[in-house]
């Protein structure tokens, strides 16, 4: 297969080294695991955290004569991630038979697709600020079974093996070496996560192993030809895939800068230690002896099926993003937070219903994200409900509070639950919008402070301080606007 190299380098993206400029080139594996209640090749359960080897039947433990029964369910939602990835439905797939050993892969075989996988070539589109939108390229996705799990540390002279995982159904999903920096790589994940969250098809957890990634790295002089490349294997976290690449880009340049060579190998990344290190050497294609799975028949399905499949699919990230733009007039940065996650995206339209869609994001990601974040709650759990904050930002609009009562009313409303509106009329939070009785606090002020007053005139900066002390003599309740314009009248200026 020719790779074509779709990138024009991009100087902010070169490493200095000591004999001049790199670049990395950076590729992806990521394989998450079927949103599914049964494995791809037998009937067992896939619920997460049951006791080791709970989840196991005949055919996931390799028994003899125990044959392998495709789950249409997975079949489905690897078309509708393809769908979701705008890439091509391939109506024709073989499944084959991988060979290679591992302690924790009972066949001592894993069938997995090769030539013909069940998706090929498709898209993902990464915002990346100031670098505006980058085109990933998706060479394809397979279908394949998982293997189950060693455990090394339960004993000092024994592993044990737990097939809770074996035959578990996976998506990989395989980029195009179309990345260039680790920021683009971490961007790619979590955009994946977030469209395969969206469909249903994968709920992302990396930190349950449902969804990893392996680490294509290699560095070459920028615009020169592909380096050798080494894969990190199994990172399970964002943060860990940004460390391990820039480890590994680095530890390659210095290789090369003393005139050595890269060896193409595996490695693993420690979060301890932020470093790489090798695992064994990279395998290629004929080392693992493909051929088609004789247990299975090629797998055949029409039009009318993926037009199905086609006409149910969620309104996904990118269309999300540009509707909250077009709809409620949101900044392209504003969007991007508020669509990077379903369940937000479905909270934030709740409350922009019907409402001033700026104000209401601000509402959404300033004050309601910033205390979820802090109190480390999800969206679906928080106190504050889409209708109560709609509340809040309804007696905003109305002028009935100013932004500051509506900071105090958004702390009684987390912390007590209640109607905001009727939380006001109860604790007597209205704002003061009647001038006669802001007018009468001003002239008290100005009347008491006769040096501030000759500065604020010489200086009409100083009104700010005027403002403070008539918010804080009407308890934050005066309408501010109302008091700068009287202020300035009584000031003249």
């Amino acid at each position: 297969m020719t790779i074509v190299d779709t990138r024009t380098p991009n100087p902010k993206y070169f490493i200095k080294g000591a004999t001049g400029d790199w670049e990395m080139v950076l590729g992806l594996e990521v394989h998450a695991q079927v949103t599914s209640e049964s494995k791809l090749f037998s009937g067992s359960s896939t619920e997460f955290g049951q006791p080791p080897n709970n989840n196991v039947s005949f055919v996931d433990a390799a028994m003899p004569g125990m044959l392998p029964v495709i789950n249409e369910e997975c079949v489905r939602q690897a078309v509708r991630t393809g769908l979701g990835l705008k890439a091509q439905i391939n109506k024709r797939s073989i499944f084959d038979r991988k060979n290679y050993f591992y302690p924790d892969l009972p066949q001592g075989y894993q069938i997995s697709q090769f030539q013909d996988p069940i998706v090929g070539e498709g898209k993902i589109y990464l915002d990346m600020g100031e670098e505006g939108e980058v085109e990933i390229g998706v060479e394809r996705l397979h279908l394949e079974q998982d293997a189950g799990k060693s455990i090394h540390d339960q004993h000092p002279n024994m592993s044990f093996v737990d097939l809770n995982r074996s035959g578990v159904a996976l998506m990989e999903i395989v980029s195009k070496p179309d990345l260039r920096c680790s920021d683009e790589a971490k961007a790619y994940i979590n955009k994946l996560r977030t469209i395969l969250r969206y469909l249903g098809t994968c709920d992302g957890n990396m930190e349950q192993g449902s969804m990893r990634a392996d680490i294509n790295v290699s560095v070459r002089r920028p615009g020169g030809e592909f380096g050798t490349r080494c894969e990190i294997k199994n990172v399970n976290s964002v943060r860990f895939a940004g460390q391990a690449i820039e480890f590994e880009a680095r530890r390659q340049i210095d290789i090369l800068e003393d005139g050595g060579e890269i060896d193409q190998e595996t490695r693993l990344f420690d979060p301890k230690t932020g470093e790489t290190r090798s695992m064994r050497s990279k395998e290629e294609a004929h080392d693992y002896r493909y051929f088609p799975c004789p247990d299975l028949l090629p797998l055949e399905f029409d039009d009318a099926f993926i037009e199905e499949l086609a006409k149910d699919l969620p309104e996904l990230p990118d269309e999300k993003r540009a509707r909250f733009i077009n709809d409620f007039g949101l900044t392209a940065y504003d969007a991007s937070v508020l669509v990077a996650d379903r369940e937000s995206a479905t909270y934030y339209e709740a409350v922009a219903n019907g409402r001033d869609g700026k104000l209401a994001a601000n509402w959404v990601i300033n004050e309601l994200f910033g205390r979820l974040n802090k109190e480390d709650v999800a969206v679906v759990d928080s106190p504050v409900s889409a209708k109560q904050l709609g509340g809040i930002v309804d007696l905003i609009s109305k002028g009935d509070i100013s932004g500051k009562i509506a900071k105090d009313l958004f702390e009684i409303v987390w912390t007590e639950g209640g109607d905001p509106a009727a939380i006001v009329e109860e604790r007597g939070m209205k704002q003061v919008t009647d001038t006669g009785a802001i007018e009468k606090i001003v002239d008290e002020i100005i009347a008491g402070n006769p040096d501030q007053v000759a500065k604020a005139q010489d200086n009409p900066k100083l009104v700010g301080w005027f403002v403070g002390q008539v918010m804080k003599a009407s308890q934050g309740k005066a309408n501010p606007q109302a008091v700068n314009e009287i202020l300035k009248a009584k000031l003249g200026l």
